[in-house]
């Protein structure tokens, strides 16, 4: 009978833990050297963990028990909303994953507890409240959000040292078990059709996007994977966030082509950009165009390129797709942008244009033929065989060899010199073979066309023989002037002439431009 009058007195809680429906104010963290925002992590139902100060140097530990919570299977209905936030809060303690051996009791909970709401937000048949919204965005922000360390390198860095970023093994993220149950919770969360996108919005703000944006920087490819995903999800359901999505993406380009060279998640942020312009409306807005000419088309600039090529030529040319008007613009912006010494850069950009070409129509095509020509003679009669082959590739292309046919007049003149030189004296045997292959085409093509173009090109060549004779002849004279007045030290008068024609040779003496 005492012990039953005593039980219906309430307790004074302890100093050490205390109970309540409420989750925490601030973010627990359990071990390792983490900062601590928060003095008590305060979860109900009996689960409880108190975090107390380190000895001096900032760590923290658990100074009471970490106690799974009932499941789901175990409660009515009416108390899952309850339990789901209570398990929410609990799953706000971050425990130090660098020591696998330290908590290892309390990571296991947390696992499991982590598995246990991802089920359920799976299975849930009634709206969120705006509770759950908050506290689930608090949680998966508390478990994700981190700054990563600058010492370890991203790829670009490796790339600017002399490094292959392709064969460096990526940095794992050692928190990864736990972390892809919050990725998963949390892409599960954005795509259920209990969440209201209305209320959500409140919580997945332009903080918290913003936040996750800087994440695509993890060296970790698997955790990228999640958050492109994710990122994905967020633009379709959240309409009203979708301008500032794109400016933020834009603004992470800007600093990576124009400031660091070095960022980790550019592919992944291309793919999701792919998608979103595959569903532009048409006529595109002026906001798209000035993306692509601001954006996308400097992204061939930096070293690293082929890190992320592939995503990036997609985005090009889906551009291209929408609007033909536009091919003008990337090929010529191509051609800015194109390397001067990295032939494997120019095998890449090679390829990009044939994607572009295959989808321009001829009056855009006419408007750069010229200056694309030009460019494409240079390639032609590179010494490094890859480029030379994928530049002759081009005619292999039935729309891209359609457009030069009917436009051979004005191209043929300008490659037929590159031509000549290849079958003349390059190297490699493919590609004297594929020019013939090319030559030919011309030749079925317009024979008269083809001759005129052999006749004005053996002109130029006796033209340039000539030229080059007198630069000869100017040298020899100057040689034998100073030859003459080298023994008596007298000083060299040289002609207008002589020193005229002297100074015009683009070439040293020896040396014949081709």
């Amino acid at each position: 009978m005492i012990k039953q009058i005593f039980g219906k007195i309430p307790r004074k809680p302890s100093s050490k833990s205390s109970t309540g429906d409420s989750p925490p104010d601030g973010v627990a963290f359990v071990g390792g050297g983490r900062s601590v925002s928060g003095r008590k992590a305060i979860f109900g139902g009996g689960a409880s963990v108190a975090v107390a100060a380190g000895a001096g140097n900032g760590t923290a530990g658990p100074a009471a028990a970490y106690e799974p919570l009932s499941s789901f299977r175990d409660v009515p209905s009416s108390e899952k909303p309850g339990l789901f936030l209570r398990k929410i809060a609990m799953c706000c303690v971050i425990f130090d994953f660098s020591d696998p051996a330290k908590n290892a009791r309390e990571k296991e909970i947390k696992r499991q507890t982590l598995l246990e709401l991802m089920d359920y937000v799976s299975t849930a048949t009634a709206k969120f409240s705006e509770a759950a919204l908050q506290e689930a965005t608090k949680m998966v922000a508390a478990n994700i959000f981190r700054t990563f360390s600058s010492s370890a390198g991203s790829e670009g860095t490796k790339i600017g040292e002399g490094f292959d970023a392709e064969e460096e093994e990526p940095a794992m993220e050692p928190a990864w078990p736990h972390l892809q149950i919050v990725y998963e919770f949390f892409l599960r969360f954005i795509s259920s059709s209990e969440t209201d996108a209305k209320l959500a919005k409140r919580y997945v703000d332009h903080s918290f996007i913003l936040r996750l944006l800087d994440l695509f920087d993890s060296e970790d490819p698997r955790e990228r994977e999640y958050l492109k995903t994710i990122l994905h999800r967020v633009y379709g359901k959240f309409m009203v966030h979708r301008p500032f999505i794109r400016k933020a993406i834009n603004n992470i380009f800007y600093q990576f082509i124009f400031e660091t060279e070095k960022h980790n998640g550019i592919a992944e942020l291309l793919e999701i950009l792919g998608s979103i312009i595959n569903g532009f409306a048409l006529p595109l807005k002026e906001e798209h165009k000035l993306f692509l000419v601001r954006a996308l088309i400097p992204l061939h600039k930096p070293k690293c390129l082929a890190l992320y090529h592939q995503q990036l030529s997609y985005c090009i040319t889906q551009f291209v797709e929408k609007d033909n008007k536009l091919a003008d613009t990337v090929i010529r912006g191509l051609l800015k942008y194109w390397p001067l010494t990295n032939s494997s850069k120019e095998v890449m950009f090679v390829g990009e244009l044939e994607e572009v070409l295959e989808a321009t129509q001829e009056p855009e095509f006419q408007r750069c033929m010229v200056p694309l020509f030009q460019q494409i003679a240079r390639c032609i009669n590179s010494s490094h065989f890859q480029v030379a082959e994928r530049a002759l590739f081009l005619w292999n292309n039935d729309h891209v060899r359609n457009l030069i046919n009917q436009n051979r007049r004005v191209i043929l003149p300008i490659i037929f010199p590159a031509m000549e030189r290849n079958l003349r004296g390059h190297w490699n045997q493919a590609v004297q073979g594929l020019t013939l292959n090319v030559r030919k085409l011309f030749i079925d093509a317009d024979q008269d066309l083809f001759e005129e173009c052999s006749a004005r090109f053996q002109e130029n060549e006796l033209k340039e023989r000539e030229m080059q004779a007198k630069r000869e002849s100017a040298w020899k004279r100057l040689e034998d002037v100073a030859a003459s007045k080298a023994v008596s030290n007298e000083p060299v008068l040289v002609s207008q002439k002589v020193s005229f024609l002297s100074l015009s040779s683009a070439s040293p003496r020896g040396v014949t431009r081709t």
